[in-house]
């Protein structure tokens, strides 16, 4: 039996109290009451329903015996807290208010009222929610949506509103819809998060205007698309490029950049437009899943599949080519005029049969990943008659199907037969090629999602104690943007190869050092007031001789002065020449966004850096995947093969600069901004020439606070946290690792369930299922490591394959986890071990090292529910300090607690 979630009795009620004035007076209600009588009258709610007024609400006495688990208020607003008031005293903890234009000061008033009640408070400026296998629509929103598997989440009411209308002639059913405004309580990060764990929910629409908390949007998110696939549209794009940057990286890249990085890593998928999010809804609603990017064409006119072939290449995917197997067997029963080449042109002739051929192929090909069907009306031919066939064919398949049958009036019938089998038909090959482009993103971005990279690599460790004192004494200083020389000591800290860079006081000193180091060499202004160093004639390169350095160094600072002269000069900086033979070169920056903090870029460099705007970006953490991953996106990727002549770069060097600077960014949460610009190289490694930092004071919240738990509370995704790995002694000889559990353990975890007794599995789930179901698989390996931990016991053991070799395998034998409860004081933990190994001590120490990691985190007491027939595990609870209580009203658990 699987534990409801906290918010169930807030999105999905069994019982409702509402607040909405007197349907027999209409004229004194407000919009939305008026609204929400009509929709609560269209149809029986499934659950039971009561109406209270505020001002003859009756007496406590009959106030204690109304029981309801959301409580729906459609009043003005002077009227509210009173509602809200009332809605405490019946002991109802959740409450949706349906207005419009309340502004903050105002929302800020009932979000105490409801803080003070303990209501979870979905509103002000909501225009309600629907459930339609509830049979409820406490909403604004229109009629009762058609039930289906799709969630809603929509931060406009309007939209919400067009969007149910469009469902209704599209077949279209949902889970949820859910209205959400500005200066909500519990908003879109606690309708994700709900909407992840529901059942009835198998994939999520989004529509979003802002953010609130990155944190916590990112965790939510993250947890939902690991579990269902997610698409957001968000509005209010705003245009790249920022007046105020100081490195080239900030002027390039805007938020709007960013959150296509952000939506990318957590595993969604973003869609640009009103039409695009209803194509995908589409898809979503037919429950397609990850795919790759490879689509074959089925048509029975060329024109059509080019353009579908033409889109395809536009947008990065891949046109499918059938095997040679596929197709020696596939040609023989198609027209004479058929071609199986790019495309898969059955000619004007293809019938009914010869579609239902053809796609029967592609969907066993495995060069294949998805097939859009086309069809142009042709003399003599069904258009209905070949939807049917392709309707009979995609109940065979394991792909996604998409189709596009051209034509108005004389396909409409052939599109109805499409819809009722749940194929997503498009009017235009374009419009299907970017819905299955979709489809492949969300497959892509999975692949980031799992991504958990610790915030140190195992290479060599750097100097972060170094790192930190240098940027407080540039701050001590009141300064922000650190010196050439100071930003290569930084990176130097981190392992970064750079140039050898001296900086001369005058024109004399400038010599010599030249002189000792070997010509050629580079001059570059040193001065903290100049961000682009080259605008003002400040660089220098290529200079061959003593005299000519001492020239450059008085002709440059005579031309600095005069072009800016209120600029502080400390001198010039002279370094040897980098020569890497056939170097290309790159630049990787920061940049800080609000609100989801740093970000990390990788594009071309040069002085051309700001023309080109080449400029792709990964939040970090980063591991090697993420690192080759981001290389690849960027424009200048394209130049680092073989090129004009030149060797391949050495792709691994970059992949390390990357992570170490990946590395700067976790250590060090006062960089704002930076660019390393350029680094040169070529088949040989890759080498820092210059670099430009900007740092600022930090709040102490936002740095390593180990006591609270929070290590890097700059970053929108948190670090895996490797610090919790320790190594222990086996009872029994051997030993096992206790460590954070990442995604990649879904397969470990599923085999430990797997061969749990029966006994065993029914303990801990309650249950007597003998595996996880996929979404709760994933459920419990991607984890949100701020506010739950799972730890698991790793041991290692020796397995003898097919082939008769031995090999080393890792095990997991148990698994401790802990969950924050709402309150965030407290937390619920579960624990299994597996069967072989109980009484070996595995179980006592995946408790005693939760309970660390939650008291560290600032939990001041773990409780569980524990099936009273579990002699064992009761026993186990005792010896290690936790009090055993009896539940009320239910003998079969007993609730077992320990302060921390």
């Amino acid at each position: 039996m699987k534990e409801a979630h906290y918010l169930t009795p807030l999105f999905a009620p069994a019982s409702l109290v509402v607040f909405a004035g007197d349907r027999n007076a209409p004229e004194q209600l407000t919009p939305q009451a008026r609204a929400l009588h009509e929709a609560l009258q269209a149809q029986r709610y499934a659950g039971t329903l009561q109406y209270l007024d505020v001002r003859t609400s009756g007496t406590l006495a009959e106030l204690a015996q109304t029981r309801a688990d959301l409580a729906v208020i459609a009043l003005p607003p002077a009227d509210v807290p009173a509602a809200l008031a009332v809605v405490g005293r019946i002991r109802c903890r959740s409450a949706l208010v349906l207005s419009g234009g309340v502004d903050e000061a105002l929302a800020q008033q009932w979000r105490k009222v409801a803080r003070r009640e303990g209501i979870y408070l979905l509103g002000p400026n909501s225009l309600g929610l629907q459930r339609p296998s509830l049979r409820l629509n406490a909403s604004a929103v229109g009629p009762l949506a058609r039930e289906g598997s799709l969630g809603l989440i929509c931060q406009s009411g309007a939209l919400a509103t067009g969007m149910l209308d469009w469902a209704v002639t599209n077949g279209v059913g949902f889970s949820s819809v859910i209205s959400i405004g500005p200066h909500t309580d519990f908003g879109l990060n606690e309708a994700l998060d709900f909407l992840s764990h529901d059942p009835h929910t198998h994939s999520i629409a989004v529509y979003m205007e802002g953010i609130q908390n990155a944190r916590g949007f990112m965790s939510a998110l993250r947890s939902a698309a690991f579990a269902k696939p997610v698409v957001v549209l968000k509005a209010g794009r705003k245009p790249a490029g920022n007046a105020a940057a100081q490195t080239h990286s900030g002027a390039i890249v805007g938020s709007d950049e960013v959150f296509d990085a952000v939506l990318r890593r957590a595993g969604a998928v973003r869609v640009r437009s009103f039409v695009a999010l209803f194509s995908a809804v589409k898809c979503l609603a037919s429950r397609y899943r990850p795919v790759g990017r490879r689509l074959c064409v089925v048509t029975n006119g060329g024109g059509p599949g080019v353009l579908a072939a033409d889109w395809a290449n536009e947008i990065g995917l891949e046109l499918a080519h059938l095997s040679p197997e596929t197709v020696a067997a596939l040609a023989p029963e198609l027209p004479p005029l058929a071609t199986l080449c790019e495309l898969v042109d059955l000619s004007e002739e293809a019938t009914p049969e010869h579609y239902a051929l053809a796609l029967g192929a592609a969907f066993a090909d495995r060069q294949v990943d998805g097939v859009l069907a086309i069809f142009s009306p042709k003399f003599g031919i069904d258009a209905t008659a070949v939807a049917e066939a392709t309707a009979q064919a995609r109940k065979k398949a394991s792909k996604p199907l998409l189709t596009s049958w051209i034509g108005d009036a004389s396909v409409l019938p052939a599109r109805e037969v499409l819809r009722a089998a749940q194929i997503p038909t498009f009017r235009t090959p374009e419009a299907a090629v970017g819905a299955f482009g979709n489809i492949a993103s969300f497959h892509q971005n999975q692949q980031l999602l799992q991504q958990t990279p610790p915030p140190l690599t195992g290479m060599l460790k750097p100097d972060i104690d170094s790192a930190r004192l240098l940027i407080e004494s540039v701050l001590a200083e009141r300064r922000q943007t650190l010196t050439e020389m100071e930003s290569k000591t930084l990176l130097a800290a981190f392992q970064i190869p750079v140039t050898n860079t001296l900086l001369a006081r005058s024109s004399r000193e400038a010599m010599m050092i030249a002189t000792q180091i070997g010509f050629p060499v580079a001059l570059k202004i040193d001065s903290p007031d100049i961000t682009h160093k080259s605008d003002v004639g400040g660089v220098m390169l290529n200079v061959h001789s003593g005299a000519a350095v001492r020239d450059a160094y008085e002709e440059m600072v005579r031309r600095v002065a005069s072009l800016q002269p209120q600029a502080r000069i400390n001198g010039v900086t002279v370094q040897k020449m980098a020569r890497l033979r056939r170097g290309r070169e790159v630049c990787i920056g920061l940049v800080t966004d609000d609100p989801f903090g740093p970000v990390i870029t990788f594009g071309a460099g040069g002085t051309m850096i700001e023309l080109i705007r080449d400029g792709a970006m990964e939040l970090p953490p980063l591991n090697q995947f993420l690192a080759r991953r981001l290389i690849q996106r960027s424009r200048v990727a394209e130049t680092l093969g073989e090129w004009h002549g030149a060797a391949a770069v050495h792709v691994e060097a970059l992949e390390h600069l990357l992570l170490r600077v990946s590395e700067m960014v976790c250590a060090l949460p006062q960089l704002r901004e930076m660019d390393i610009n350029p680094i040169i190289t070529d088949e040989t490694g890759a080498i820092a020439v210059d670099a430009r930092i900007v740092v600022r004071e930090v709040a102490a919240a936002g740095g390593h606070d180990a006591r609270s738990g929070n290590y890097y509370g700059h970053l929108a995704i948190l670090p895996y946290p490797e610090r919790y790995e320790q190594l222990w002694p086996l009872q029994g000889g051997g030993e096992y690792l206790v460590r954070p559990i990442r995604p990649d353990d879904a397969q470990m975890i599923q085999r430990l369930v797997r061969e749990l007794s029966p006994e065993s599995r029914y303990f801990r789930f309650v249950s007597p299922m003998s595996e996880l179901p996929n979404s709760l698989l994933a459920r419990f390996t991607l984890i949100d490591y701020d506010r739950e931990m799972a730890l698991v016991a790793v041991h290692q053991e020796r397995e003898t394959g097919e082939d008769g070799e031995t090999r080393l395998s890792q095990r997991i034998v148990g698994v401790s986890r802990y969950v924050a409860n709402p309150d965030h004081t407290s937390c619920e933990f579960a624990l299994v071990v597996a069967d072989d190994f109980a009484n070996r001590g595995v179980g006592a120490r995946l408790m005693l090292s939760i309970m660390d990691v939650a008291r560290e985190r600032g939990l001041s007491e773990m409780q569980g529910l524990v099936l009273a027939s579990n002699v064992k595990m009761l026993k186990l609870m005792r010896r290690i300090g936790f009090e055993v209580r009896s539940v009320d009203d239910d003998v079969e658990f007993k609730l077992v607690v320990h302060p921390l």
